[in-house]
């Protein structure tokens, strides 16, 4: 559904009493994305530890919203969700390392057509054939840097720190046209594993980690966490500068900031799931001009929404409908403005072969396993960490709770239903439960619907996996990964 022009209109009237620069010049947008930072983990929302204050600020100034998802529990299929307004299986790049096709249309390449000044700078991770999108693209070296052989107790093997990808972002704010408005896509590379000691001043402590119910709460765990929390707030560092930046130009008004991640945190449940761990994302905005400082929003909203709310910030109009999302421009105007009924999240090959569809509702989530024969194996990086090493151990020696041994479970539930109000977690499966069946069947005709609306479809052909999933170690006879034809489905699931 795309937004009406009508109620545009009747919200910009309600809130006439905004700055007239507004309609006046067109805004600057700052879309800042941390790399695998679950929703949770900073101060703005809920954690009571991590030191982000920057992070903290920015949701005090501007919207935080509590309902806001990825399309893509991993890093590049959802950074090409979002640039392409896209869902994951519509770019081309719906696996991990697939390049963004050539030819494709993004909302950078049409806010820059339109006058706008357009740069990115940190991670990149979305190929060559969309960097003229941009003006200018500096990308984070990470040349020097190199992941631990085993585990990560031993400090990384290093030519020089590993980068945190946000060394530029201040720099290129400074060095743009000033006669232009601006997008800027800056991208950390925080918190995203192999961890340092020392990376910051005043580091975390054990005490200050909280370890989710699904990780077995041991010394291992919980410095890896830590470990994890200060890249965090080495990441909260740059976002303070990037904002103090905007407001030393003058311009912090009418400029638009957006923080988000790409995907949750890299540990076992989390990234490359469909749970909670894997697509929820912080989510705050802060824009003066039209964002009420303190504000919140249960209303939910998709990465996919991010590049139609850009074009519409910029008055940029777009018939092509290339862009799949919806502008969630209204809910800055009223928080409690509604632009979607469901969100969908997907699971596609992260090192490891996978597949699966999420629909997310107001209270509700029904996640489908379609490779339910194959276990939820954390992605590589996560899988040679600590905390998956040490769960390997207790899982021999029969310490592992039923929640702690989701990873490694074989067959998976082919479906699951849970309540995430009263099961934040998701450690219940409801969905065989015949007193939810009604949830279940709508949950399931509206992640049908999708699928058909979206064009979803189902591999041909599975991906070979690039690790050993008991090892972790990898095949290095596997480097290409097969394309696969689109296929209609009919059986289990039904087509889509």
């Amino acid at each position: 559904m795309k937004d009406s022009g009508f109620l545009l209109i009747a919200l910009l009237l309600c809130f006439g009493c905004k700055s007239q620069s507004l309609a006046q010049a067109a805004p600057n947008i700052i879309l800042i994305i941390a790399d695998d930072m679950n929703w949770d983990d900073c101060g703005a929302c809920g954690h009571s530890k991590i030191k982000t204050p920057n992070i903290d600020r920015l949701a005090k100034d501007g919207m935080r919203f509590d309902r806001g998802y990825v399309t893509a529990s991993s890093c590049s299929p959802s950074r090409a969700s979002i640039i392409k307004g896209q869902y994951p299986h519509n770019t081309g790049a719906e696996q991990l390392h697939w390049a963004i096709p050539a030819g494709s249309s993004t909302f950078v390449e049409k806010l820059k057509a339109s006058g706008y000044y357009t740069a990115a700078a940190g991670k990149w991770h979305m190929g060559d054939h969309i960097r003229d999108h941009f003006d200018i693209v500096k990308e984070a070296n990470t040349a020097g840097f190199q992941l631990p052989s085993g585990g990560e107790k031993e400090a990384p093997k290093m030519i020089a720190q590993q980068p945190s990808g946000c060394e530029d972002w201040v720099a290129t704010l400074q060095s743009r046209p000033k006669d232009q408005p601006f997008f800027m896509w800056f991208a950390a590379l925080d918190p995203h594993r192999a961890y340092e000691i020392g990376i910051i001043d005043n580091s975390h402590t054990l005490a200050d980690v909280v370890v989710p119910p699904y990780l077995p709460d041991v010394p291992e765990v919980r410095e890896d966490l830590r470990q994890y929390y200060d890249e965090i707030a080495r990441l909260d560092s740059y976002v303070g500068q990037v904002v103090a930046e905007v407001k030393a130009q003058g311009v912090e008004g009418n400029t638009m900031i957006v923080f988000i991640s790409d995907n949750g945190r890299p540990f076992p449940r989390d990234k490359t799931t469909l749970y909670e761990g894997g697509i929820k994302t912080p989510w705050i905005v802060k824009w003066p001009e039209v964002v009420s400082a303190g504000s919140i929003s249960e209303s939910l909203v998709s990465t996919v929404d991010l590049a139609s709310t850009f074009l519409q910030v910029a008055k940029i109009a777009d018939t092509s409908d290339t862009f799949e999302g919806n502008s969630f421009l209204p809910i800055l105007h009223e928080p409690k403005a509604v632009i979607r009924k469901f969100a969908f999240g997907e699971d596609h090959w992260h090192d490891y072969e996978d597949h699966g569809r999420a629909v997310i509702g107001k209270e509700w989530k029904l996640i489908r396993n379609d490779y339910f024969d194959l276990a939820a194996t954390p992605s590589a990086d996560a899988g040679r960490s600590m905390t998956f090493t040490a769960m390997r151990q207790l899982k021999d020696e029969n310490a592992l709770t039923k929640d702690q041994l989701n990873c490694f479970a074989v067959p998976r539930p082919a479906w699951e239903l849970y309540d995430l109000i009263k099961d934040p977690y998701e450690l219940e499966n409801l969905a065989e439960d015949p007193e939810y069946t009604q949830i279940r069947e709508e949950l399931s005709k509206a992640l049908s619907e999708w699928s058909n609306r979206t064009d979803d479809f189902m591999p041909t052909k599975r991906t070979p996996d690039e690790f050993d999933r008991i090892t972790g170690q990898p095949d290095h006879s596997v480097r290409k990964r097969p394309r696969a034809d689109k296929k209609e489905m009919f059986g289990t699931y039904g087509k889509y």
